[in-house]
C-alpha cells in the first residue's frame, strides 16, 4: 500500500514552494517506514494521514462547519490501515454524507502538512486533497455528531477566516488548472 500511495503523491504538481515542500517531506515520510495512519484517537501517533475530499459543483465548494476544528472545512477523514486514500475519500463521503463518492480527478490535487487547531489541537496532519463531484440541488444527510451544519459556498464566497489556512491556495489550484 505504501508503494501505492507514493505513486499517487509523485504525480502532484505542486502550486508553489510550500507545497513542493509538503509533498517533499510526504515522500521522505512514507520512505522512512514510519506509521502512516493514526492507531488511537485523538492522535497516536502524533502524525498522520487525511484524505480530504473537496465536493464540488462547477464554481462552489461544498464545506462543513466541523464541531472538534471549529472551521468551514472540506469533508474527510482519517486513513485506516491497509487503506489507501483514494478509498478513505469515498468512505467518508458515505458515512459523513451519506453519499456515493465519484471523482473529478482521480488523483489527490493538493497535499498539505498543518499543525491541527481546535478541540483536538497539537497534532500533525498530512492531508491528500481529493475532489468529487457535487450536486446543489440534492439534500444531504449528514453525520451531525461531527459537524454543526453543511453549506455550498461559491468560490469567492469561502470563509477565509474561518477555514483551513491553506484553503485560498487550494481554491487558486482547483480553479486555476
Amino acid at each position: 500500500m505504501r508503494a501505492e500511495i507514493r505513486e499517487e503523491v509523485e504525480l502532484i504538481r505542486p502550486l508553489d514552494k510550500l507545497e513542493r515542500e509538503s509533498k517533499l517531506d510526504l515522500l521522505a515520510w512514507i520512505d522512512s517506514g514510519a506509521e502512516l495512519c493514526r492507531l488511537e484517537k485523538p492522535a497516536t501517533p502524533p502524525k498522520h494521514l487525511i484524505s480530504y475530499f473537496a465536493v464540488v459543483d462547477d464554481d462552489h465548494l461544498l464545506l462543513v462547519d466541523h464541531i472538534n476544528a471549529e472551521l468551514w472545512l472540506p469533508t474527510g477523514g482519517h486513513v485506516d490501515p491497509g487503506e489507501h486514500p483514494r478509498d478513505t475519500a469515498l468512505r467518508e463521503a458515505e458515512e459523513e454524507l451519506s453519499i456515493e463518492g465519484e471523482f473529478l480527478k482521480e488523483g489527490p490535487i493538493f497535499v498539505t502538512v498543518t499543525e491541527t487547531v481546535g478541540k483536538t489541537a497539537g497534532h500533525t496532519d498530512v492531508s491528500l486533497w481529493y475532489v468529487l463531484r457535487g450536486d446543489r440541488k440534492v439534500d444531504l444527510d449528514f453525520d451531525d455528531s461531527e459537524f454543526h451544519e453543511v453549506r455550498w459556498f461559491h468560490k469567492n464566497d469561502v470563509p477565509l477566516d474561518r477555514t483551513d489556512k491553506h484553503m485560498s491556495r487550494f481554491l487558486q489550484k482547483l480553479y486555476d488548472d
